[in-house]
């Protein structure tokens, strides 16, 4: 998929890679030490074993970094605070995801937040065709997940004029005040999506916030 991180080219695949960080993230130079969280850090982020599992490759991680992702991922990343911290998944092949978090002062603040979120993430879809007119975007919603305070889990499917087909899922969650976004991706379109693993990875997630 080639330079596909890069969210300000041309493109489906640069608009779900930079949404999931879909494929290339293992290209990617590891932050600088520096940057990353300290080991000890709350919260807790995803082990690669608790991704949606890929059927010929493990998962890989990187360090949980503070700040915001760079690029900004598609649908979410406007709305992402500096005081955000994140880390990025990735298999031998055309499957990634990451994992932003983001602690907010009161829990009212992380409940405006997370519906935030949800709100850029219902509009997306039509926000990708109208940037981008080569492009074709559908979204579905997967529901609520009884977690903690309460986890959405969305798709979607982007496809270009000349042929490219991505698939991309991701949640907002939230316990107390902290809210979490995971995002998945890979070629592919809906029948692709590993919505029941990827449910099973939010839960994870939400789970392991504190």
């Amino acid at each position: 998929m080639g330079k596909t991180v890069q969210l300000r080219a041309r493109g489906v695949r640069t608009t779900v890679a930079a949404l999931a960080a879909v494929a290339g993230v293992a290209a990617v130079a590891v932050p600088a030490a520096a940057a990353t969280a300290p080991a000890a850090a709350t919260p807790r982020f995803l082990e690669p074993a608790e991704l949606p599992p890929h059927p010929t490759s493990p998962w890989y991680a990187g360090p949980v970094t503070a700040g915001q992702p760079d690029p900004l991922p598609v649908c979410v990343g406007e709305a992402l605070p500096s005081i955000a911290s994140h880390r990025s998944y990735w298999t031998e092949f055309d499957t990634s995801a990451r994992q932003i978090t983001v602690v907010e002062r009161t829990e009212q603040r992380a409940k405006d937040f997370a519906a935030l979120l949800r709100k850029d993430i219902t509009g997306c879809a039509k926000k990708l065709m109208e940037q981008d007119p080569d492009l074709t975007a559908t979204q579905k919603s997967y529901g609520r997940l009884n977690v903690e305070e309460g986890a959405h889990v969305y798709g979607l499917h982007t496809a270009s004029a000349w042929g490219s087909s991505d698939i991309g899922l991701f949640s907002v969650g939230r316990d107390g005040r902290t809210v979490t976004v995971v995002l998945w991706g890979q070629m592919g379109n809906f029948q692709h999506a590993q919505v029941a693993d990827f449910k099973k990875t939010t839960v994870t997630a939400v789970n392991k916030l504190y």
